[in-house]
């Protein structure tokens, strides 16, 4: 659902740097560069370090760019939800074109950027991954269906492939793995978010999971995807793209992702329930995933140091 105008005040207030800086989500931004990062240093391949923080650069700006996008987009259902409503447009302290003309600015200089100083199959693959979010899943899949998530678990799955290519120059198993990791990881990571904050969606029409199909099918999926997402995270062990030190850091992960995921999956919620197994799965699930891309990075520096 687009948005013209802000909600209140109807006149926007003199943007600042930050809130031009608040829409590139700086929280999200923190978890693609991160994985982008992972992906670039896990590729079995060197880089220049310039052209390395180049791509870096590009993969951040590139994800600023979309989350402006975003933003700019669905003003008015921030507008609606609280813990979206102090945001710059619904709030008021920006303009809809700003914020529009912003995330266009910083989309296209880091494709542009990436091709000339990274390659341009990267170029290309970010490109595309600001296309998936900023129109796939916020203009087509989120108003429309409560499998947005799912789908559009693609968009935050780029980042470790674009770094990876980035180095190599191609797409092979490995990297499409990463893309896989994250793709599975999303659903049981937002659907835990989104039970404890449904009633935000529901107020603004948007078919999240928990609205739609309801709580007790939203804790099943959550456990399935969990469930699924273990032999995911093992694949890249079990084809020889990682060493031990990743395999066992992946497993011990993924059997305490699956432990909680089965605490919200297997019961049952009062009136007064203050969903604290959800909410420990949701931060369980930022730290899971940052740690495994970390213990990615660190298997690649093993292996090359000798140390496995």
């Amino acid at each position: 659902m687009k948005s013209a105008t802000p909600a209140t005040p109807t006149v926007a207030l003199p943007a600042e740097w930050r809130d031009f800086f608040a829409l590139t989500k700086p929280r999200v931004m923190t978890l693609v560069i991160f994985s982008g990062l992972c992906g670039l240093l896990a590729a079995p391949a060197t880089i220049h370090p310039v052209i390395a923080f180049t791509a870096i650069l590009c993969i951040a700006v590139g994800a600023g760019g979309a989350a402006a996008l975003n933003m700019w987009w669905e003003a008015d259902l921030d507008a609606g939800m609280k813990r979206t409503a102090t945001r710059p447009l619904p709030s008021g302290r920006m303009d809809p074109t700003s914020a529009r003309d912003f995330g266009i600015a910083l989309s296209a200089g880091s494709v542009g950027v990436m091709g000339l100083g990274v390659n341009w199959l990267a170029a290309g693959i970010l490109a595309f991954s600001i296309f998936y979010y900023a129109w796939i899943y916020t203009v087509w899949l989120k108003p429309r269906t409560p499998q947005n998530i799912v789908i559009g678990g693609g968009a935050g799955a780029f980042p470790p492939l674009i770094g990876w290519v980035a180095v190599t120059g191609d797409i092979t198993l490995m990297p499409v793995l990463l893309f896989a990791i994250i793709f599975m990881w999303t659903p049981p990571h937002f659907w835990a978010l989104a039970l404890f904050v449904q009633t935000d969606y529901a107020k603004v029409g948007i078919p999240m999971m928990p609205v739609i199909a309801g709580e007790k099918s939203t804790r099943r999926q959550i456990l399935i995807y969990a469930v699924l997402l273990l032999p995911v995270t093992l694949a890249p062990w079990f084809i020889g793209g990682t060493g031990w030190v990743y395999g066992l850091s992946a497993l011990l992960l993924g059997l305490v992702f699956v432990a909680l995921s089965a605490k919200v999956g297997l019961r049952d919620t009062g009136p007064d329930d203050k969903m604290l197994p959800e909410k420990r799965l949701f931060g369980y699930s930022i730290l899971y995933l940052f740690v495994l891309f970390g213990m990615l990075a660190f298997d690649r520096l093993a292996t090359v140091q000798g140390w496995q």
